[in-house]
């Protein structure tokens, strides 16, 4: 972390969390010094971060939150983390899809940015159990109107989850008849000994259903998902062909990585890179 003034909320917030996961906590003048900020605008971050259940204030400074692996935040308290990185990957992500597909999009906020990227590929068929990304495309048909090439959208059924995803037997059975290019998957968790993880029972099945049904996997993930686990498993790193991230996945997480994936893609202001 260095000194700068101008950092926006939203950078200074994402440092602020990196350092107090990095190092198990951090004092606020430390954070001053660092940013190159007031006091006061430290302790305003620290508020907000707090209110996102992502770190807890104590005197003089901020610790981690100790989650429970069964933990799964709403859809807007994760939405408010990682924003830049999200559309980093939503972009780069983008740039995988082919006219004319037919792809699916899992439920989470990653997936959520990648819906905007995509209302301007033709012909696609979108398949999704998440209530926001339907969204996302429906939005888009009733500003616009009827236009030539606009996405089929398909909304499977299911129980509505925190994160807005459908989940849930009638969902798994309409995942289940359908065959994907490509699928995009956002996570809770990623990790070598645990693969991709979500603290959610019936997610992690519905989640199994979509990896069956595609051709290609490809999952959309910033870099603080690196490392964490979540109650249930439902895929290896093997069974993803493709990780799109951030530039902040530390160096030794990317060659972990290698070792056990077919790509990983880089996005972001430091340029993006693809590794075999």
């Amino acid at each position: 972390m260095s000194e700068n003034q101008n950092l926006l909320a939203e950078q200074r917030r994402s440092l602020i969390l990196d350092e107090v996961r990095r190092r198990g906590g951090v004092r606020v003048n430390e954070l001053t010094r660092k940013l190159g900020v007031s006091d006061m605008t430290v302790r305003r971050d620290l508020d907000a971060l707090a209110r996102q259940g992502v770190l807890e204030k104590v005197h003089g400074g901020a610790v981690p939150v100790v989650e429970a692996s069964t933990h799964e935040p709403g859809f807007e308290a994760k939405s408010g983390l990682e924003q830049t990185a999200k559309e980093d990957i939503a972009r780069a992500a983008a740039g995988l899809v082919t006219p004319g597909s037919a792809i699916a999009l899992s439920g989470g906020t990653t997936t959520f940015a990648l819906a905007h990227h995509l209302l301007d590929v033709p012909d696609l068929t979108v398949v999704t159990n998440s209530v926001r990304v339907a969204d996302v495309f429906h939005a888009a048909q009733r500003t616009s109107g009827p236009r030539q090439g606009a996405a089929t959208v398909v909304l499977t059924g299911g129980v509505r989850t925190p994160s807005d995803s459908l989940v849930g037997p009638v969902a798994d059975q309409a995942i289940a008849t359908l065959h994907f290019d490509l699928l995009f998957l956002g996570v809770h968790g990623i990790s070598p000994q645990a693969g991709l993880s979500t603290p959610n029972l019936a997610e992690a099945e519905t989640n199994r259903r979509l990896v069956h049904s595609a051709r290609r996997v490809v999952v959309v993930a910033d870099h603080t998902k690196w490392g964490v686990v979540g109650l249930s498993s439902f895929a290896t790193l093997e069974q993803v062909d493709t990780l799109v991230t951030d530039a902040g996945l530390p160096a030794d997480a990317r060659v972990e990585i290698s070792e056990h994936l077919r790509e990983l893609v880089l996005a972001g202001d430091s340029g993006q890179a693809s590794e075999d």
